[in-house]
């Protein structure tokens, strides 16, 4: 009885002597951290590589208008690299997006926020593109858009637009990304407005019929003047050896999606669109230019 009593003993203290090893050696082969309440945040392992839940301050952001010591984003890594979900936050500390990351990659549900706090976008992200059931909202919270898109990243099936006071605005099929049968338009006063017949995105003009509709009270559209001119930035120029570039040209972004499109003059869109992206690689917003000047944005189409 005596020696299991012993035994016992020693078994314990051997596992204690493991646990504290254990712990002992997380620590030696951690190089900084730090600590936030009773959590480790902010871990880099001695291979310089960031561990675990991490915080990103204002004041390791490139935009003047955060606080340094504001959360600007946080989520966790592993082996360096994004993990779960990542929460970015406007410099007035309302959610910018809730994405989730697969090794330092958009992959799963994402959800983007207007900076008055309501929802902006909701779906799956999947291979830097839309996937499934997606919906973007105005910043009333109306629904704008509600879109399906098959694993391409084409809108299959059913899609609708709506007018920000929840009035349907648009109807109709598409199928890999075109219109295919019947699209019926509507005004703000829900009554129908136009139909017309496509057939792989293309309109069979004979098929158009336009129906008389009271006429909508709309506000003026605003057109901003002070948007900076759609210059062409030094990753985008084209390695042709041309001084400047001229004529139709796509330029992509360092991630290789598409960031100017159009018609150039001097290294300046002139007459195209430009495409901005968050840090996630989603897609913000496409500016529209004409002659030169910014005229507006269009629906973002994915």
């Amino acid at each position: 009885m005596r020696c299991e009593y012993y035994t016992f003993i020693v078994m314990k203290n051997l596992l204690l002597a493991i646990s504290l090893f254990g712990a002992c050696n997380l620590f030696s082969q951690t190089s900084k951290f730090q600590l936030m309440g009773k959590d480790t945040i902010n871990l880099v392992d001695v291979n310089g590589k960031k561990q675990g839940a991490w915080v990103i301050y204002g004041k390791d952001k490139n935009e003047p208008c955060y606080q340094p010591e504001q959360k600007a984003e946080e989520g966790k890594f592993r082996e360096n690299r994004k993990t779960g979900q990542w929460v970015e936050y406007y410099c007035n500390g309302q959610p910018k997006s809730k994405v989730t990351f697969v090794n330092g990659r958009p992959d799963g549900y994402a959800v983007t926020y207007h900076e008055n706090g309501k929802v902006y976008e909701e779906g799956l992200w999947k291979n830097n593109r839309w996937v499934g059931d997606y919906k973007m909202y105005y910043d009333n919270g109306n629904v704008q858009h509600d879109f399906t898109f098959n694993e391409g990243g084409k809108r299959e099936g059913e899609q609708k637009y709506y007018h920000e006071n929840s009035e349907l605005a648009i109807e109709g099929n598409f199928k890999n990304g075109k219109e295919a049968g019947v699209i019926k338009e509507y005004n703000e006063n829900g009554e129908l407005k136009a139909t017309k017949n496509f057939n792989e995105g293309n309109v069979d003009v004979a098929s158009i019929k336009e129906y008389n509709t009271k006429p909508v009270a709309k506000a003026p559209e605003k057109v901003s003047t002070d948007m900076p001119k759609a210059i062409v930035t030094k990753e985008e120029k084209p390695t042709t050896g041309a001084t400047a570039l001229n004529g139709k040209h796509t330029l992509y972004n360092k991630n290789k999606q598409v960031s100017k499109d159009g018609i150039f003059k001097d290294n300046r869109l002139m007459d195209g669109k430009a495409y901005t992206y968050n840090e996630n690689g989603l897609l913000e917003r496409v500016m529209v230019y004409k002659n030169g000047s910014y005229v507006g944005d269009t629906q973002v189409e994915n």
